[in-house]
């Protein structure tokens, strides 16, 4: 049996990872690379496999990075079944949707522009559109946590809840190759423990191959405490200046978390009462689907719920979906929390407010989320002097606050634990790291080795493991 990484390894986006066995191939994620527009447009293009020859699509969740390249299996004469949790196959419904309008819509704005202003982008073609959105749809078969389903000859496969995200999964699958038995654990995008909402990881049994994500393999977290005193701060001295908070956030957990940690600031008075203003259509959809799968709940989520005390429902809380009315907010110059997709800048009505605020003092530009080299957001993250949006070039004059506290991502103790608890059965022979930089991954790897952990593996792009 052999493991193909081909997304995802040595950097955060892209995830994609070819299992092929004697009888199957099985690919883990489709996910879209983000990074330079051009170099994204060509590897999101061009699949480096032929979606004919796929038996299945095991789907993590929901995330872009990890599910955005599916309609691209639909263009491309794929037959299989893709399997996902129930809340993962509702999520894709809503963001593969949006991802095909944004991606036309930024195609006629960009194309626009370049006619109009001469700007240096060059001109933009979708990837796919919303048939090719549905038909990938049409092949996904729900599965929920803990139930074993084969998907192909000799593979059996069963979802654990991984704490990331809505619906998000641990994926184990049980390989039967001729009479030898191996089970390989993705983690796909494995959560923190102790953050609200959601519940913690879990850890399947007698796991031979873990392959994990290392997104903050080199570093801890901040304690949630310290992290909602950060937001606060950053939300009073704003407010002080009469400038906006602009916070890129995933519409996918990012932002509802964010939106139960300034509900609980703004009940317990730690902030002022703010115009809040949750500008995703994106995020309006997948709010509302987040009621409808409450089996994902910690149970102090759950209990706020059923009481009627919804964080994500409060008087200064506004949910807008309509252009014309996100183009007001742009234009309204009074103190505001606006929360806009994407998370990593790169698309989205995001663009559009920070070309209105990023050149005033007043504003702050609140970073909650990882992002990935060569996108907008990472550029704000290193505070470049001017960046471009839209093609053009503006000056970073708002100020500019990280907090990766709110990440979503497990950090570096939290990864190592894991492996340790997935080792426990003693049958654990080798583990993969995936889904981060060299840097992370380098520092990761020492700590798992010097901790007595088996093998360690960090696959280049389109290297291949034997298990």
């Amino acid at each position: 049996m052999e493991i193909e990484f081909l997304g995802a390894a040595q950097t955060v986006t892209g995830s994609m990872h070819l299992l092929h066995t004697k009888h199957a191939r099985i690919l883990l994620d489709c996910g879209l690379f983000q990074g330079h527009r051009r170099e994204s447009f060509e590897r999101n293009r061009h699949l480096p496999f032929r979606p004919r020859d796929l038996d299945a699509v095991v789907l993590s969740h929901a995330h872009i990075d990890h599910s955005g390249a599916l309609p691209m299996l639909a263009r491309g004469q794929f037959r299989g079944s893709i399997f996902a949790t129930p809340a993962t196959r509702d999520l894709c419904a809503a963001m593969l949707d949006d991802a095909a309008m944004i991606q036309q819509a930024d195609a006629r704005f960009i194309n626009k522009m370049i006619d109009r202003e001469g700007s240096d982008m060059e001109p933009v073609e979708p990837l796919y559109e919303q048939e090719d959105v549905l038909r990938a749809l049409s092949r996904t078969i729900s599965i929920p946590y803990h139930h074993t389903m084969t998907i192909a000859p000799g593979v059996r496969l069963t979802f654990y809840d991984a704490g990331h995200v809505l619906g998000s999964a641990i994926t184990a699958l049980d390989i039967d190759e001729d009479g030898q038995q191996k089970r390989v654990v993705f983690t796909g995008d494995l959560g923190r423990r102790g953050t609200p909402i959601l519940r913690d990881p879990e850890v399947p049994d007698d796991t031979t191959l873990l392959i994990t994500e290392s997104t903050y393999g080199d570093r801890t977290h901040a304690p949630r405490a310290e992290v909602e005193e950060r937001l606060a701060r950053v939300i009073n001295e704003t407010y002080q200046r009469g400038g906006k908070v602009i916070i890129p956030a995933f519409a996918l957990e990012r932002a509802q978390e964010l939106l139960y940690a300034i509900s609980y600031l703004r009940r317990n008075n730690l902030i002022p009462r703010i115009p809040v203003v949750v500008d995703s259509p994106l995020t309006v959809k997948v709010t509302d689907i987040f009621k409808l799968h409450p089996e994902c709940y910690d149970q102090e989520t759950r209990a706020r719920l059923f009481s009627g005390d919804n964080p994500f429902e409060f008087a200064e809380l506004d949910y807008i979906s309509k252009k014309e009315d996100s183009k007001k907010i742009s234009t309204d110059n009074e103190p505001m929390v606006i929360l806009s997709a994407s998370g990593m800048c790169e698309a989205g009505r995001i663009l559009h407010h920070l070309k209105a605020t990023i050149e005033n003092e007043r504003n702050s530009i609140l970073i909650v989320g990882y992002q990935a080299q060569h996108t907008l957001g990472r550029r704000i993250v290193e505070r470049r002097p001017r960046v471009k949006i839209f093609g053009v070039e503006r000056d970073l004059k708002a100020q500019v606050h990280v907090l990766n506290g709110f990440s979503a991502h497990a950090d570096q103790g939290n990864l190592i634990e894991y492996a340790r608890a997935s080792g426990r059965s003693g049958k654990l022979r080798q583990i993969a790291l995936v889904h981060g930089e060299p840097r992370a991954q380098d520092v990761l790897q020492k700590k798992m080795l010097d901790g007595g952990l088996p093998p360690v593996a960090v696959p280049a792009p389109g290297q291949r493991i034997t298990h």
